[in-house]
C-alpha cells in the first residue's frame, strides 16, 4: 500500500473535524497526531509506514496525556466541588453566633455557588462584623472561625 503525505494530513482534519460531531475532547489529539506525521512525512519522504503508525500513536497519546494533565483548564466555578471552592473564603458576619449551637450569617465579597449570604456556625461566640473564614461545610451550612 503506497501512503502519501497529505494522506495524514486529511486523515488529521476529518479526525479533528470529528471532534465537533462527537465532542469527547479525545479525537482532536489523534487528528493533530496525523497532522503532525503528514507534515513528518512531507519533509521526509521515505519515512516507513510502521515509522507513520508509531509516531501516530506515540505522538496522539502524548498530546492527550500532556492535555489531561498540564493543560486542560481547571474549573474556575468550582461547579460540582462544593467543599473544595468554599473552604478557605473569608467572609463577613451579618448576624452573629452567641452559642456553638446558634446559627449566624456570614456574608462573602462574591458569591459562593451562587450565594453571596451564608448561615454558618462556630465553636466560639462571634459578633456582627468580625471577620470569618470558612473551616467546613456540611449541607447548606457553613462552620467558621474567627480570623
Amino acid at each position: 500500500m503506497h501512503v502519501e503525505w497529505w494522506y495524514w494530513i486529511v486523515l488529521g482534519f476529518v479526525l479533528i473535524g470529528a471532534e465537533l460531531v462527537v465532542p469527547s475532547f479525545t479525537i482532536i489529539w489523534f487528528g493533530l497526531g496525523a497532522v503532525m506525521v503528514g507534515a513528518v512525512f512531507a519533509l521526509w519522504r521515505g519515512f516507513p509506514l510502521a515509522g507513520q503508525l508509531c509516531l501516530w500513536t506515540v505522538a496522539s497519546v502524548s498530546f492527550t496525556i500532556l492535555w489531561f494533565k498540564y493543560l486542560k483548564p481547571k474549573s474556575a466555578t468550582g461547579a460540582g466541588q462544593a467543599k473544595e471552592s468554599i473552604v478557605g473564603e473569608t467572609g463577613m458576619m451579618i448576624q452573629g453566633v452567641a452559642t456553638p449551637f446558634e446559627r449566624g450569617t456570614v456574608k462573602f465579597p462574591v458569591s459562593l455557588l451562587g450565594a453571596d449570604e451564608w448561615r454558618c456556625y462556630a465553636d466560639t461566640p462571634l459578633q456582627t462584623g468580625d471577620r470569618v473564614r470558612v473551616l467546613d461545610i456540611q449541607g447548606q451550612i457553613l462552620k467558621v472561625a474567627k480570623l
